[in-house]
């Protein structure tokens, strides 16, 4: 009887001790799991902090002056509007801290922009002009690269001269209003417009609703209006420079080449021949506002990314 009496506790204590080492092997294995998460973790995070202190060593060594005089540069990239990088804020910013910089020898505006804003353009050439009354002895001159279209191009004759490769195109000295009109299309799909306003004029710009005459004219009216603005504004800036052609405020765009012909711009050199030539001070540093560290650095390492996967995909491997 007690030899019947033990066994079952043996058995019980063998289950026991089998579950409870059990348990302790799991255990274990979620710790080992856990400091090897740790440990991947930490390594991820130096691993980017470290690349973000070699960018910003890397961004402070182009842009610092190291004392010496340079040629101060601001970019005009993309489409000029207030919401974008080349909005009249952030330019006439990067304007500002680039001709208070006391070693400051003279200043680029680098262009490669189809336009955008005539307000946003606007604003930048009046602070273009009105730094160069304010500090007489800093040049400052326009480069355009692959682009200075409508905008981009009124922000150029704010400089004291513009610059451009054979290959740039440049002008198109115009404005543009564009639509659709989708009267016919509602009729035939059935559909019944309803456009209710106050004022006879404030749907005129309404798609669905048939262009009349008048409102037409006004529209062509505004745009003569700030078209004469921009002729006006080319006028100042290039003055006597300017070629007598009938074709030079249509609209058209040209090459750089053909833009010297016409007056539109003074030469053919790049930023750094300018800064080398013509200003002075060979180092470039470059004041144009940049995006935040961190996200600039989230995109270089994309770029490198993609980059390496390319080159695994699509280059001989010796294995």
């Amino acid at each position: 009887m007690t030899m019947f009496g033990k066994k079952p506790e043996s058995g019980a204590q063998w289950e026991r001790e089998t579950l409870e080492k059990l348990a302790f092997a799991s255990l274990v294995e979620q710790r080992r799991a856990r400091r090897w998460g740790i440990f991947f973790k930490a390594l991820i995070f130096v691993y980017l902090f470290s690349l973000l202190i070699i960018f910003q060593l890397r961004l402070s060594d182009e842009n610092s002056s190291g004392g010496g005089k340079h040629t101060a540069v601001v970019e005009v990239k993309g489409v000029i509007s207030s919401e974008t990088e080349a909005s009249a804020d952030n330019i006439i910013h990067a304007l500002r801290e680039a001709f208070e910089d006391e070693n400051t020898k003279g200043v680029i505006v680098r262009i490669n922009s189809p336009g955008g804003s005539p307000v946003q353009s606007g604003y930048i050439n009046d602070e273009m002009r009105r730094l160069r009354e304010k500090y007489p002895k800093i040049p400052l001159h326009a480069v355009i690269t692959d682009l200075g279209a409508s905008g981009g191009y009124y922000i150029a004759v704010g400089a004291e001269n513009i610059y451009a490769d054979k290959s740039s195109l440049v002008g198109s000295i115009g404005v543009i209003m564009s639509g659709f009109g989708f009267v016919d299309t509602l009729e035939k799909l059935g559909i019944q417009r309803r456009l209710l306003t106050a004022g006879e004029h404030k749907g005129f710009l309404d798609p669905f609703s048939p262009e009349r005459d008048e409102e037409r004219t006004h529209v062509q009216t505004l745009l003569n209006q700030m078209h004469q603005q921009f002729i006006n504004t080319v006028k100042i800036g290039r003055g006597e420079r300017l070629k007598d052609d009938p074709k030079l405020f249509s609209g058209f765009i040209w090459t750089g080449e053909e833009a010297v012909n016409l007056g539109l711009v003074d030469d053919l050199a790049s930023a750094s021949s300018i800064a080398r030539n013509l200003i002075g001070a060979e180092k470039l540093v470059s004041f144009t506002p940049e995006k935040p560290v961190f996200e600039r650095l989230l995109e270089n390492m994309g770029m490198s990314t993609r980059t390496w996967i390319k080159e695994q995909l699509l280059t001989p491997q010796l294995q």
